[in-house]
């Protein structure tokens, strides 16, 4: 399978995975920041979350990991939370920024 598309399969798959106070997907917030797959499909996901005081700072990235490592080509699934640079609701799609009425 080539990168790109197991890139997209990983992406649909975050798309699953929504904020608990926030009804939009975390890549639609703007959570992700960056996706890495090496050449024998390890992955390394880069995120944020709305605040350091996140309620679900300790479950939110263990749910990331373990759905991304459950895709049957990923090897395995690496998660780091990062700060820098810090969220904020222009890191958001178009259609999240709608939904939530800041648009």
């Amino acid at each position: 399978m080539k990168k790109k598309k197991l890139e997209d399969i990983i992406i649909a798959t975050i798309k699953t995975i929504f904020d608990p106070e926030i009804p939009v997907d975390i890549y639609e917030l703007g959570l992700i920041y960056d996706v890495r797959i090496d050449k024998d499909f390890h992955v390394d996901v880069d995120m944020t979350l709305t605040s350091p005081s996140c309620p679900v700072a300790e479950t939110l990235p263990v749910e990331v990991e373990e759905k991304i490592a459950g895709i049957e080509q990923v090897k395995s699934a690496k998660v780091t939370i990062v700060f820098d640079p810090t969220w904020t609701k222009d890191m958001m799609s178009e259609e999240a920024q709608l939904d939530l009425g800041f648009m």
